[in-house]
């Protein structure tokens, strides 16, 4: 087997990805560990010694990676992923660029790339971003109708709310979180009796319902991340096995006719 295809395949192994994971993991745990300036003074030298360690284990595994898999690197979104992490912490974080000290804790974000089951969630996110374009505008619509509706009806009894259609807004995105609404609706309430209406129906509308349309798109769209991963892994089980049988083939072949190697072409020719 030729050296990049053995390298692959140690890359690809559970213990190779284990040791990846432990190794961002630790990383990510050093990182947090150094906003603190009491273990920065006790542990400092330690932090920064194993900070470095680390990031000589990414570049290493980022480098036989490359090697591996060659051109096939590069067609991998994940692959690039993880290459603009890593070349990020390689940059010298001093002077004009010390503000890059902070984007080391990026390098936790390999994480997401190294865990298939994340991958799979950031990737549903991803495809049900046009579905979730969709919502959103019918979301704004909704709040738009919403606030001139809101701006013509309570602007003389609650002014700070709803004294323009960029305050109304703003005080409907707050209904619609739930942050504070009650206070909002009494004060309305005490001069509009009705106005109850009015927010049940704007929350129903605006929270639930456009809520659950979100998460319908994105479970959607991790179904299909499922099926798609369950069809990969089929596809490969076939290709397995079919490298295979022609091994195999090949192998009885040359059994029956070591000489040439082919299979003699009539049972007169088949040796007693």
């Amino acid at each position: 087997m030729p050296r990049r295809e053995r390298l692959r395949s140690f890359l690809e192994t559970r213990l190779a990805r284990r040791v990846i994971v432990a190794v961002i993991i630790v990383n990510a745990v050093t990182l947090g560990a150094a906003t603190s300036e009491t273990l920065i003074a006790h542990m400092g030298g330690f932090l920064h010694t194993v900070d470095r360690i680390t990031l000589a284990v990414f570049v290493v595994e980022l480098a036989a990676r490359v090697y591996a898999y060659g051109r096939a690197f590069v067609k991998d979104p994940w692959n690039l992923f993880d290459a603009l992490v890593v070349l990020i912490a390689l940059i010298p974080a001093t002077g004009p660029l010390s503000v890059l000290r902070t984007l080391r804790i990026l390098r936790a974000l390999r994480l997401i790339s190294a865990v298939p089951s994340m991958r799979r969630v950031v990737s549903a996110l991803l495809s049900a971003i046009p579905g979730m374009a969709s919502i959103i505008g019918l979301l704004l619509l909704i709040m738009y109708v919403a606030a001139v509706i809101a701006t013509e009806l309570f602007r003389p009894v609650a002014p700070e709310h709803f004294t323009d259609l960029a305050t109304s807004l703003y005080t409907l995105f707050q209904v619609m979180t739930g942050e504070g609404w009650p206070d909002i609706a009494a004060e309305v309430m005490a001069e509009r009796p009705w106005a109850w209406i009015f927010f049940i129906a704007y929350i129903l509308t605006s929270s639930y319902v456009v809520l659950n349309l979100f998460i319908a798109v994105v479970v959607n769209a991790l179904d299909d991340q499922t099926v798609s991963a369950e069809e990969r892994r089929t596809e490969d089980k076939l290709d397995a096995i079919l490298r295979e049988l022609a091994r195999l083939h090949a192998r009885i072949d040359a059994l029956e006719n070591p000489e040439t190697g082919q299979r003699p072409n009539s049972p007169a020719q088949i040796p007693s």
